[in-house]
């Protein structure tokens, strides 16, 4: 469910904050630095376009990113930055017919990127009932980054995106917290439980969950922001009302595993880990094979 909410240019609604590659000039594939070692086609500096990019700016090789491997492509996502740039940010001027703009740009899709990620993260918290005392102030952030959003590009270039981020934050930890507490109503998890591996584990912020075997530790309410789930096995465990926000996901086993209720999951993350037709999503997020 999206929140029905008015802002000021009517652009932060999930379905805005995808990317649409139609509307984008390719930003992702130029603007980024890549590494061969994190599943992109290459080692790239900033400002070189992808050998794989075409000159209508899509990708020769997108039908076949995972037979060849391409992690990297496969989840990386620009909360729909990279046609807000293309289409409003420079008015469909492309960088490579106006070769000047083109530094600006890719700077610019950088900062918009962080920008539009807050604005999933704030849209998302504004549809969760728990966290209705501080709708308001929701709201009013989720106005004031959308404007930004539609700054000029000099004044996109100056903004401090740190103080933003950590301000954005601060809502985010009250609206996690007041998730959390409904969902540990009744049981009880604890930040120091330990996960079944070949070495104790403990679950919580920023925890080293890499390979744990978290199947049938109750996790409903827990905090796993920032975590380490690389490779961890979570089939059919239960997520509801855990705090996902900046967890690594990459070959997690999350078979049947129950996500439908998490907060603040990304289908960049869902896209890299492992799932089936019985693994519960959010209503915003697709099947990696849907994407």
């Amino acid at each position: 469910m999206l929140s029905n909410h008015p802002n000021s240019f009517g652009d932060a609604s999930r379905d805005n904050l995808r990317a649409d590659c139609e509307k984008c000039f390719g930003l992702c594939c130029v603007a980024l630095r890549f590494s061969a070692s994190e599943g992109f086609p290459i080692d790239k500096e900033p400002a070189q376009p992808c050998l794989n990019l075409k000159s209508d700016f899509r990708c020769r090789v997108h039908e076949s990113l995972g037979k060849r491997g391409l992690k990297g492509c496969i989840t990386f996502e620009c909360f729909g930055a990279g046609q807000k740039v293309s289409q409003v940010s420079f008015a469909g001027q492309d960088w490579r017919n106006s070769p000047d703009s083109a530094d600006a740009m890719f700077k610019v899709f950088i900062i918009m990127m962080q920008l539009h990620e807050l604005l999933w993260y704030l849209e998302e918290a504004l549809t969760l009932k728990p966290s209705e005392p501080i709708h308001a102030e929701l709201r009013s952030m989720l106005d004031e980054i959308e404007r930004f959003t539609h700054l000029n590009v000099g004044s996109l270039m100056e903004l401090d995106i740190a103080e933003h981020r950590a301000s954005v934050n601060t809502l985010l930890l009250k609206t996690s917290e007041l998730v959390r507490s409904e969902a540990r109503n009744g049981h009880t998890v604890l930040p120091g439980h330990k996960a079944r591996s070949g070495r104790q584990k403990t679950i919580g912020r920023g925890a080293d969950l890499m390979g744990a075997d978290l199947r049938g530790i109750d996790l409903r309410g827990a905090n796993l922001r920032g975590a380490y789930l690389i490779a961890a096995d979570l089939r059919g465990s239960d997520l509801s009302g855990t705090d996902l926000i900046g967890a690594d996901f990459r070959d997690a086993d999350l078979r049947g595993a129950d996500l439908s209720k998490s907060i603040f999951l990304t289908q960049a993350q869902l896209n890299a880990a492992k799932v089936d037709g019985l693994t519960l999503l959010p209503p915003s997020l697709k099947h990696p094979s849907q994407v």
